[in-house]
C-alpha cells in the first residue's frame, strides 16, 4: 500500500530522504501538475544549492498578470482574481524562468510552452527540448527521474485513482524507463478534490504510487483557460475547414479560437443547416461546388457521427457532444471492429458497441470552468463513452494495435494551426526564425504523419491570411520562412480565411498557384513574382481578377449579417467574461490596433479628446475604476475609452 501524507512539507521531506545527490523529477504537462506539491519542493530547493533539482515538463501554467497601470491591466486584475481565484497556486519556479531568476543549481526543461510568454526568457529558451510528443516518454525516461509527480482524482467509494486530466505520458514513461533497465521512480500522486474522475483506461489502482498526498483545503480552482472572442478570419477559417469532414469519419482538433470557429461551425452545420449553407455561401458562392468538398468532405449533417480522437480534449468537443456532431462509438475488441467495418456484424456485436464503446478518446484536458463543470457532471453512460489514453495511442499507429487503430480511425481529419505557410507546403507553428520558441511542435508532426498513413485521412493546418508587424499588416503565406515545423514533403490541406489550398500529391508550381489563391489581394503580385523568379511558375500566369477578393474588408462585409443576427457570436463556446466585460474587451481591442505606432496614438488622443461622453459610458468607466479620474494620465485614459466604446460598442 502506498504511503499517505497530509502535510505537503513532510511529502517533501519524504522524498528528498529517499533520494541522494541532485535531484530529477518528472511532471504532466498543462493541469497534471501538481502546484502545490511542486511549489513546496521548489521552496525547500531554491535556496539550497547542496540539492540540485532538474525538473522535467511541459506547458506551465499561471494566470496573466496585469503590468503597470494601463487600459489592460485595469480590466485585467479584477478579472483574473474572479476566475482565477486569489488562492490560486502561482508556479513559483514558472514565474523565476519569466523573470530568468531560477537559481543556477535548479532547471527547468520544457518540450511546450505557453504560446508566445517565454519569448524573452533566456532560460526557458536554452533549456527547450524540441521532441514529438511521442517522443517525450523516452526523452524523459532517458534523464533516469527519481521521481514523477502528479494530480490525480479521488472517487469515494472506489479503491483506484484517476489520472484524470493526464494519462498522455506516466505509463509511457514507466515502460520506457523499464525498456533502459533503469530503476522504477518514486511515483507520487496528490489528490484534488476539483479534478474530474474519469475512469477506465484513466485509473489506477492506489498502489501504483509509493506516497499519496491528500492535502488539506481550501482547494484552489483548476487553471481555467479564459474563452477568446472569435474573429471575422476565424470564422471564414472554421467554416471552410467544416466543409472537410465526412459524416461518419474521425475528427482531431486543437486549441485557441481557430478550433472554436471550426466547433461551431461543425454544430451549425448539423443543428442550423440551412443557416450554415447560408454563411458558406456569403463566403464563397462557388464553393458547393468545388470538387474537393464533395470527395473528402461534405454539407450535410451528420446522421452516423463523428468519432473524436485528440491529444488534447477542450471546449469544442465539449459542443460537439452536447451537439451530438461526436457520437460515432468505436471497440477495443478487434474482432468486433472488423465485423463492423466488413458488414458480417452480429446483433449481438452492435449491442456490445452500444453498451461498451466510445466515442471520444483523448491523452489529456484542458479547458474552462464550463468545461470541467461538464466533464464532473456527466451521466455515467456518457461519462464511460470518454477514454482517456496513453499519447502512444492517440498520436500514432505503430507499436501498439495498429490493425485495431486503423479501423477505428476512418476517414480521419486533423485539424492544427500554424503561423506561417510557405507557397511549396512547408509550415512554421511552434518557433521564429531566429530559433525561439514561441510554443513546442507537440503533436501537431504525429497527426500530418498520420494524415499520410492512414487510407482516406487529411491534415488540415489552418493558419491565418494576415498579421501585424508593428502597426503593418504582412502575409502569413511566405515564399520562403527561416523555420519549418511540417516539411513539404508532408503538404496536404492549408485553409486561412480566403479559401482551401490542397496541395497533396500536387507539383510545385500548382502549390504555389494554389497558396496564392488563398493569399491577401495586397501580397499577391510580389509572391508571385518569386515564385518565377525561382523558376517554379511559368512566367506566362496571371492572376485571376476572382483573386481580388482577398480583402479583409470584403470578408468583414460577408459576415456582417450573421454576426448582427447572431449566427457567429463573439463567444459561440461560452464565455468567461460578463456582458460589459466583452463590450470592453472588443473597445480594447479596437483602441490597441488604431494605436500601434506613435502617429496612430496621438490621433487617437486627439479623437478621444473631442469624444463627447456616451449614455452609459458611467458603467464601464466604473468597471475599469476610471469613473474618478485623478491624474492627467488617468483622464486621457477615460477618454480613450469612451471612444472606443463609442465606435464598437453594437446598440
Amino acid at each position: 500500500m502506498p504511503h499517505y501524507l497530509t502535510d505537503l512539507d513532510a511529502a517533501v521531506e519524504w522524498l528528498l530522504t529517499r533520494t541522494q545527490g541532485p535531484l530529477r523529477i518528472a511532471a504532466p504537462l498543462a493541469l497534471g501538475k501538481p502546484h502545490r506539491l511542486l511549489n513546496a519542493l521548489y521552496a525547500r530547493i531554491e535556496a539550497d544549492n547542496s540539492r540540485p533539482l532538474q525538473l522535467y515538463t511541459a506547458l506551465s501554467l499561471n494566470p496573466p498578470q496585469a503590468k503597470g497601470d494601463g487600459l489592460e491591466a485595469r480590466f485585467l486584475r479584477p478579472f483574473v482574481e474572479r476566475h482565477f481565484g486569489n488562492d490560486f497556486p502561482r508556479l513559483a519556479y514558472a514565474d523565476a524562468i519569466a523573470r530568468d531568476a531560477l537559481p543556477a543549481h535548479v532547471q527547468v526543461e520544457e518540450f511546450y510552452m505557453q504560446s508566445g510568454a517565454l519569448l524573452a526568457s533566456s532560460q526557458a529558451q536554452r533549456n527547450y527540448t524540441s521532441l514529438n510528443y511521442t517522443h517525450a516518454a523516452d526523452a524523459v525516461a532517458q534523464r533516469a527521474p527519481h521521481a514523477i509527480v502528479q494530480k490525480v482524482a479521488f472517487r469515494e467509494g472506489s479503491t483506484r485513482l484517476s489520472m484524470s486530466c493526464n494519462n498522455d505520458i506516466t505509463q509511457d514513461t514507466l515502460d520506457a524507463i523499464s525498456a533502459r533497465g533503469l530503476p522504477r521512480p518514486l511515483m507520487i500522486a496528490e489528490v484534488d478534490p476539483q479534478l474530474p474522475w474519469l475512469g477506465g483506461s484513466a485509473t489506477v489502482e492506489a498502489d501504483f504510487f509509493d506516497l499519496v498526498v491528500v492535502p488539506p483545503g481550501p482547494y484552489p480552482r483548476l487553471f481555467g483557460l479564459p474563452r477568446q472572442p472569435v474573429s471575422d478570419a476565424d470564422y471564414a477559417i472554421g467554416f471552410y475547414a467544416s466543409t472537410l469532414v465526412r459524416d461518419g469519419g474521425t475528427l482531431q482538433i486543437g486549441i485557441g479560437t481557430l478550433a472554436d470557429a471550426l466547433s461551431h461551425a461543425l454544430v451549425m452545420r448539423h443543428t442550423e443547416n440551412a443557416r450554415y449553407r447560408q454563411i458558406l455561401q456569403a463566403l464563397d458562392p462557388q464553393l458547393s461546388d468545388n470538387p474537393l468538398v464533395h470527395e473528402i468532405g461534405g454539407l450535410e449533417p451528420f446522421d452516423i457521427g463523428l468519432y473524436g480522437c485528440s491529444e488534447m480534449l477542450n471546449e469544442g468537443f465539449r459542443v460537439l457532444v452536447q451537439s451530438g456532431v461526436i457520437h460515432r462509438k468505436v471497440h477495443e475488441d478487434l474482432a468486433v471492429m472488423q465485423r463492423l467495418a466488413n458488414g458480417s456484424a452480429y446483433g449481438s456485436d452492435y449491442a456490445t458497441l452500444a453498451a461498451e464503446g466510445e466515442y471520444l478518446h483523448g491523452a489529456f484536458y484542458l479547458g474552462s470552468p464550463e468545461f470541467y463543470d461538464w466533464l464532473r457532471h456527466l451521466p455515467e453512460g456518457e461519462c464511460r463513452a470518454i477514454g482517456m489514453r496513453r499519447i502512444s495511442e492517440i498520436n500514432q499507429l505503430y507499436g501498439g494495435n495498429e490493425t485495431l487503430e486503423r479501423l477505428q480511425r476512418r476517414d480521419a481529419r486533423f485539424f492544427n494551426s500554424c503561423m506561417i505557410a510557405s507557397a511549396l507546403g512547408a509550415a512554421a507553428s511552434d518557433a521564429l526564425e531566429d530559433g525561439r520558441v514561441v510554443s513546442g511542435v507537440g503533436g501537431q508532426y504525429n497527426f500530418v504523419a498520420m494524415a499520410h498513413a492512414l487510407p482516406d485521412a487529411r491534415s488540415i493546418l489552418m493558419f491565418r491570411a494576415l498579421r501585424d508587424d508593428a502597426g503593418k499588416p504582412q502575409s502569413n503565406v511566405r515564399w520562403n520562412y527561416g523555420h519549418t515545423t511540417i516539411p513539404r514533403h508532408l503538404r496536404d490541406i492549408f485553409v486561412n480565411e480566403y479559401g482551401i489550398a490542397d496541395l497533396r500529391n500536387r507539383t510545385d508550381e500548382d502549390c504555389a498557384i494554389a497558396m496564392t489563391a488563398i493569399t491577401d489581394a495586397a501580397f499577391q503580385s510580389s509572391l508571385l513574382n518569386q515564385a518565377k523568379a525561382a523558376k517554379k511558375v511559368s512566367d506566362a500566369f496571371t492572376a485571376p481578377t476572382a483573386w481580388q477578393r482577398n480583402q479583409a474588408d470584403m470578408l468583414r462585409a460577408a459576415v456582417a449579417p450573421f454576426r448582427n443576427d447572431g449566427s457567429l457570436p463573439d463567444y459561440p463556446l461560452g464565455s468567461d467574461f460578463t456582458p460589459l466585460e466583452q463590450e470592453l474587451l472588443r473597445a480594447l481591442t479596437w483602441l490597441k490596433a488604431n494605436t500601434r505606432t506613435r502617429a496612430d496614438k496621438l490621433r487617437m488622443v486627439v479623437a478621444a479628446l473631442r469624444q463627447s461622453a456616451g449614455e452609459n459610458d458611467a458603467m464601464y468607466l466604473q468597471r475599469m475604476g476610471l469613473d474618478a479620474p485623478q491624474s492627467f494620465g488617468e483622464r486621457i485614459e477615460a477618454r480613450l475609452l469612451r471612444l472606443a466604446l463609442a465606435k464598437t460598442l453594437r446598440r
